[in-house]
């Protein structure tokens, strides 16, 4: 276990099998002992993968887009006169890097450094997620979320809507679900090939982690007692169906999930500290950590072997799991 002194804003785990911390005093962290300063008097509030798998792409209040790799001088990919830049996402498939900064959000190109796209909102963008192809890309914002592709300059974006403050976004592996998570207690979603859409209610708290396992036919969400799994098989997604709920704790919340897409497994994180993974039919449940400062950052390697995790008061810790974990 480590302890950084600094909130833990994202957890992820490179091509390398190796776990990277990205922290609330500007700077990342690599399991192997590396720190780069990413945002120096700054802090890092949003972090994703490198679309090469190598570092960290992260966003910072100082309004600057940063790659950082370990042993290497950081990388600015992109700085703003002004705003902070509150959420990033890649794709591996394309090479794509989208980032939002209140109204606004831009793409770039990691093969292509002459290549902007500058896409406007009404309202202030919140989460941003590519499609599984790496070619759409979706932003949450106030009243729904709005799909454009990366690459294109001068378009409308397709509009999925829904009243309300939308905070986070994600798609089904299938990328036949376009799913927000809301400011209130709430997901919605739509089908995308016909904009048809569904509310994921009855949670405790704000449902902001998501994650897709079990091949794409299950999704977990944060935001209850315990980890909340709704089911996505077939063409109506989690349409008519009843969502379960793996590990469920009174007096405590889930703040994070994660999974392999492809895997059975799901490991969550609680606001009580406590750090645990299940088989998703909740008949196997271990505990990797029993309590603490509540959990900020959780991720599983791409192999499903390693578990990291990260917390508000800045400890970390990354753990072996089973051959067998994913």
């Amino acid at each position: 276990m480590n302890h950084f002194d600094a909130f833990v804003t994202a957890a992820l785990f490179g091509q390398s099998g190796h776990a990277t911390f990205a922290l609330g005093d500007g700077t990342v962290r690599f399991e192997t002992g590396e720190t780069v300063q990413a945002h120096p008097g700054g802090a890092i509030l949003c972090a994703a993968l490198h679309p090469s798998g190598g570092g960290l792409v992260t966003g910072g209040d100082d309004g600057r887009l940063v790659w950082s790799r370990a042993g290497e001088e950081p990388v600015e990919l992109a700085a703003l006169s002004m705003g902070w830049i509150d959420a990033v996402a890649t794709a591996a498939e394309t090479g794509m890097i989208a980032f939002a900064s209140g109204k606004t959000v831009e793409t770039l190109d990691a093969k292509d450094p002459l290549f902007r796209r500058s896409f406007p909102h009404e309202r202030s963008v919140a989460g941003l997620a590519f499609d599984p192809k790496g070619r759409k890309l979706a932003c949450a914002t106030y009243g729904g979320a709005a799909v454009w592709f990366a690459r294109i300059a001068d378009q409308k974006p397709q509009m999925f809507k829904w009243a309300g403050s939308h905070v986070g976004a994600i798609w089904s592996p299938d990328g036949k679900f376009l799913i927000t998570a809301m400011q209130e207690n709430m997901l919605h979603g739509w089908r995308v090939a016909d904009g048809k859409d569904m509310r994921m209610t009855g949670y405790g708290g704000k449902p902001k982690s998501l994650a897709f396992l079990a091949k794409g036919q299950l999704l977990a969400t944060s935001g209850a007692s315990g980890a909340v799994v709704w089911p996505f098989r077939g063409n109506n997604g989690p349409m008519g169906e009843q969502a379960a709920e793996v590990g469920h704790r009174e007096g405590s919340l889930v703040t994070q999930v994660a999974a392999v897409e492809k895997g059975s497994r799901l490991a969550v994180g609680t606001s009580d500290g406590r750090v645990w993974f299940a088989d998703v039919d909740g008949t196997r449940q271990v505990e990797v950590r029993d309590g603490g400062a509540p959990i900020s950052a959780l991720a599983i390697s791409p192999k499903g072997d390693r578990l990291a995790w990260g917390d508000e008061d800045g400890g970390a810790g990354v753990v072996d799991l089973e051959a067998d974990a994913a």
